[in-house]
């Protein structure tokens, strides 16, 4: 079984059906945690089980009860999905909104695929072939020989006249406005707005330089973007440590971290 190509199927599969939900009247519920929760999350997470317990490898979903670190702790491969990430954006009908599956080896992304149903755009890696690609396709059943007919190879690029930044255009936390004010210092900064994890592909391919992230994300908010950054040799270090952000932890909240192509 070819693992990066399980969870592509998936991500089309379960971006079908977040926008037969997006064309709706849907209901918005309210989690636990106060964060919103629609139809849509539930099916595109039932879907994308349905096609990765196939591969007999556990599976950490944002929508699904965690196991407990005790068992948790003996995997050495482990799924992370988010099956549909960037809630808020698809509440407000922005487009800006993903499916994260990333497969996870000993706490480190070994292979990312975040697709974009809205625009039906597909970035994919596996970290070890340090190479990264996008397809932009025509529909969400598109067989695997057409989206690697369109497939394109994505890289980083550094804009010799200013940093890009990726933040909010209305609003930034304090800690993120002193990051930028630092950089202004020395350079010309432009900031750069996107939403869920597509933060991480403009990085990955060349539309920005750095995501400073100074606000609470889960793990499965970063392994995807995580995995297309580090194919094409973008880092994503938590702070202060500026060690790589690390996946099936005790407590799956990330710290803060720096999504950077200055290497």
């Amino acid at each position: 079984m070819n693992l990066l190509h399980t969870a592509i199927q998936a991500s089309l599969k379960a971006g079908k059906e977040i926008m037969e939900v997006y064309a709706s009247n849907f209901e918005v519920e309210t989690k636990a945690d106060d964060s919103p929760l629609t139809v849509a999350d539930k099916r595109a997470n039932a879907l994308i089980l349905s096609y990765l317990k196939e591969t007999n490898i556990p599976i950490i979903s944002e929508e699904t009860k965690q196991t407990d670190f005790s068992q948790r702790r003996q995997w050495q491969q482990c799924w992370i999905v988010d099956p549909l990430d960037g809630t808020k954006e698809f509440i407000k009908r922005n487009g800006e909104f993903t499916v994260n599956i990333a497969l996870i080896e000993n706490g480190q992304p070994i292979l990312g695929v975040i697709y974009v149903p809205d625009c039906k755009t597909l970035y994919f890696a596996e970290v070890n072939t340090q190479k990264a690609f996008k397809a932009q396709l025509e529909s969400h059943d598109a067989t695997l020989d057409e989206i690697f007919d369109r497939v394109s190879e994505i890289a980083p690029k550094k804009d010799s006249n200013k940093a890009r930044v990726v933040g909010s255009r209305s609003h930034l936390n304090e800690q993120t406005q002193k990051y930028i004010d630092t950089l202004s210092e020395k350079e010309e900064v432009e900031i750069v707005s996107k939403g869920s994890s597509l933060k991480f592909c403009l990085v990955a391919e060349g539309k920005a330089d750095r995501y400073p992230r100074f606000a609470p994300t889960m793990e499965w908010d970063t392994a995807a973007g995580h995995a297309i950054c580090n194919a094409v040799g973008v880092t994503v270090m938590a702070l202060p440590e500026n060690k790589p952000l690390q996946y099936n932890k005790e407590n799956l909240l990330n710290p803060w971290f720096l999504v950077s192509n200055q290497n």
